[in-house]
């Protein structure tokens, strides 16, 4: 009885890693970043004639940052006096290579620049964006398109709270006026 007992769990077993392994074959694993995608725009200048438009990518990402910690252990000292061998503990000071996960968002921006009015004094379409990171520091990032054809633009950075965008009208060296205004681009939560 016994043995016939044993024969079915063996085959009831075989069965089972018959039945999972093409499941688990096929199973996929995941990353623990996670991503977001936003569309922004179109947004354009006062005078209409730029328009800028586009997608931001948001992801967080993990990863080991590696240090160097110092720990103190402790360690038996013995030395010879006398014939004698005397012991005591003593506290060492050693230094530990350790890591820990950190964190960080990083960002992609993504944005297409029409230029309605190619011809003229102020010809040129511009786009500025103003980037908030979670510091509170600003940067700003510019683009201009003096051509009939849309112009695509992109950049990245990392650890950001807020991205704006103002969409204006200019010559060869700067925006001069015809602003949007900033617009938002990313508002992190």
């Amino acid at each position: 009885m016994r043995f016939a007992t044993r024969i079915l769990i063996g085959v009831a077993a075989a069965s089972m890693v018959a039945v999972a392994a093409p499941a688990a074959a096929s199973a996929t694993t995941t990353t623990s970043a996670s991503a977001s995608y936003d569309s922004w725009g179109p947004y354009h200048s006062s005078d209409h004639n730029a328009k800028a438009e586009g997608h931001v990518k948001v992801e967080k990402k993990t990863y080991k940052h590696w240090y160097w910690k110092t720990v103190w252990t402790p360690k038996k000292v013995c030395k010879w006096h006398d014939g004698e061998k005397k012991c005591w503990w003593v506290k060492k000071k050693d230094k530990k290579r350790v890591w820990v996960w950190k964190h960080v968002d990083t960002f992609d921006v993504h944005s297409k620049l029409h230029n309605d009015k190619w011809w003229g004094k102020n010809k040129c379409a511009w786009e500025t964006f103003k980037v908030v990171t979670n510091d509170g520091d600003t940067s700003f990032e510019r683009f201009k398109n003096c051509h009939k054809h849309p112009k695509h633009f992109s950049f990245s950075g990392k650890d950001v709270a807020h991205i704006y965008v103002n969409v204006s009208r200019g010559d060869h060296w700067g925006p001069k006026g015809w602003n949007s205004g900033w617009q938002d681009v990313y508002h992190a939560v």
